[in-house]
């Protein structure tokens, strides 16, 4: 990563902290404060060592001041504690933040873009990345106004009493920051690189868990499971490569700080012993001078040193952001437009296509041109070739793709529309089922109004009643991460009783029958004939010995639509639908 790069990122990062403002300033005023009490705290000590050692009084006479010192201490841990909890708070205000701003973009740009990446790199993205600059908003960034605030503040106590030492730590001070900044950036590099290999680990992982039983299908295991113990062992190495430029920026800090302090002592040593006769304005170097300016020289480097104990954090945020800032800020050669027109259908829907081609996100046309009507209230089934478009077509419909020329809902161009008012009018069914809410009643209900009628009548049409009595708590259990406690079959149903308690105007099917059993089937085919007899409704399925019953075929080859009828007429016909008939009757043989 180059410096302009790195200066981009930072700016960037600091772009940010207007979302955890408040809890940021409260941050820093509380460090302020903590800075005026310890040099409260140093001025009374420094007091109380010259009234003993040089003023011989008694103890007696230093009781309010010991009060005092007592009270500064139990100060400064109070005000310690509540900047660690605002700085917490600023930096979790800060990734709710951004973490909202992620989910809002890949919302934005639909699932069929966020499927050209890997699963792992999302949860990276969302995640180890986003959390990673906790320590840099929590610490880093208020630590950054107080390296600036507190040695000054300690400066214009110093050079009042003496010019000399405050002259060194003045000198000495920038020397800090200089090579913290140069050991710095070589840390936010290799953090970046960290990171890239920490996506790709999460990313290849998911995808070989995901694929296991292909791997030992083809006897792929043992090799799988070297690749992924090589990843890991490249990215621990990684990972020690950022601690250990860590430990050298601290090393590096804690060297000039304690040399700097060094200077200064011996400064008072040679000035108590006679040798040295400047610096004090020819008043002398007084116990009570020497003691505070001691006392305070390490609080003078303290902020820089907190400061470089946390520059780790700067880098591991840059590192972080490299692939955050590179991902909002990227623009897909084509993405679904989000129009502002408000939709609400009383009616069925009809749909109107004309030229319409259907692209990828990078552009690329995957369908198309497609001239069709989908009239109110009618049934169609989408047949086709794996790779002839039917998914892209149906993505399309929901929003989720970019297309050119025309579709129109009621007559209402439907990149115009707002997405949330068109998908309130949508019911879908996908081929793998999805249960996010808590409980399967949850999971049926959603956002809807309840009504007890019509979510019994559901149970008992998509056929959940029949397994409901073998769960241990019924509609109420929890279906567990992934829905791991239902098989796929049931929770099918669940998903097929959720898209039918929504009250929709157009029914979407992407093969709702794939991969199920054939009593799931049954249930599942059963309950969305009914409804399909209801609403506008379009089906892709490979089924197509079993659709006799549907009002009107369509054939899609190679993205474009050759055959428009119905079952009847497309089966007698020669064409793409009775090849495609025939040849489902021979497997069936």
């Amino acid at each position: 990563m180059d410096k302009s790069r790195q200066q981009h990122l930072t700016r960037w990062l600091r772009q940010q902290r207007h979302f955890g403002g408040r809890w940021l300033r409260l941050n820093t005023l509380l460090g302020t404060v903590s800075a005026l009490l310890i040099i409260a705290q140093a001025g009374l000590l420094a007091s109380l060592l010259q009234t003993l050692i040089i003023g011989q009084q008694p103890r007696e006479t230093v009781t309010a001041s010991l009060l005092l010192l007592l009270l500064c201490f139990v100060l400064r841990a109070l005000i310690n504690y509540a900047r660690e909890r605002t700085g917490y708070r600023a930096g979790q205000a800060i990734r709710q933040a951004l973490r909202q701003q992620v989910l809002d973009r890949l919302a934005g740009l639909g699932p069929a873009w966020i499927q050209g990446k890997p699963a792992g790199s999302w949860a990276t993205l969302l995640l180890e990345q986003i959390e990673e600059m906790q320590e840099y908003y929590a610490r880093y960034l208020p630590q950054m106004t107080l390296a600036v605030l507190i040695p000054c503040c300690i400066l214009l106590t110093i050079f009042p009493l003496n010019w000399t030492a405050g002259l060194i730590l003045f000198a000495t001070a920038p020397l800090i920051p200089l090579f913290m900044a140069l050991v710095g950036m070589g840390a936010a590099e290799a953090n970046r690189r960290n990171f890239l290999v920490l996506a790709r680990l999460s990313g290849n992982f998911l995808d070989r868990l995901r694929g296991r039983e292909t791997l030992r299908l083809f006897y792929r295991g043992a090799a799988e499971k070297q690749a992924v113990a090589d990843a890991t062992t490249d990215f621990r190495q990684r990972t020690m490569e950022v601690l250990r430029l860590a430990f050298l920026s601290s090393a590096v800090l804690e060297f000039f700080a304690s040399l700097a302090i060094a200077v200064v002592a011996v400064y008072f040593g040679f000035s108590y012993l006679g040798e040295l006769h400047f610096g004090d304005y020819g008043r002398g170097v007084t116990l009570f001078a020497g003691f505070l300016v001691l006392i305070l020289a390490p609080e003078f480097f303290q902020p820089l040193r907190d400061l470089g104990a946390f520059y780790h954090a700067k880098a591991q945020a840059v590192g972080a952001a490299d692939a955050l800032e590179a991902f909002m800020q990227a623009t897909p050669a084509a993405t679904p437009q989000q129009g502002q027109i408000p939709f609400t259908a009383n009616r069925s829907l009809s749909l109107t296509a004309d030229q319409l081609e259907v692209c990828a996100p990078d552009g690329q046309v995957l369908c198309g041109p497609l001239t069709f009507t989908i009239a109110a209230g009618e049934q169609i089934a989408l047949v086709g070739q794996s790779g002839a478009g039917k998914t892209a077509l149906m993505n399309a419909l929901l929003g989720f793709l970019p297309y050119r020329g025309s579709l129109r809902a009621n007559g209402v161009e439907l990149r115009d529309l707002q997405r949330a008012d068109w998908h309130q009018q949508l019911s879908w069914v996908g081929q793998n089922p999805q249960l996010p809410a808590a409980t399967l009643r949850d999971n049926i209900v959603m956002n809807a109004a309840w009504e007890a009628e019509r979510f019994a009548a559901l149970l008992e049409t998509c056929g959940i009643n029949e397994f409901l009595p073998r769960l241990p708590d019924g509609i109420g259990t929890r279906p567990g991460e992934g829905g791991q406690l239902l098989s796929v079959g049931q929770a099918q149903r669940i998903a097929v009783a959720r898209a039918l308690y929504k009250r929709s105007h157009f029914l979407l099917l992407d093969e709702p029958a794939a991969s199920l059993d054939a009593l799931s089937e049954r249930h599942v085919m059963t309950a969305l004939n009914q409804a399909a007899s209801r609403q506008t409704t379009l089906m892709i399925t490979h089924q197509i010995d079993t659709l006799s019953r549907w009002q009107t075929l369509w054939v899609l080859e190679a993205g474009k639509l050759v055959q428009q009828g119905e079952w009847q007429a497309l089966s007698q016909q020669p064409g793409a639908f009775r090849e495609m008939l025939q040849h489902r009757q021979q497997e069936i043989r």
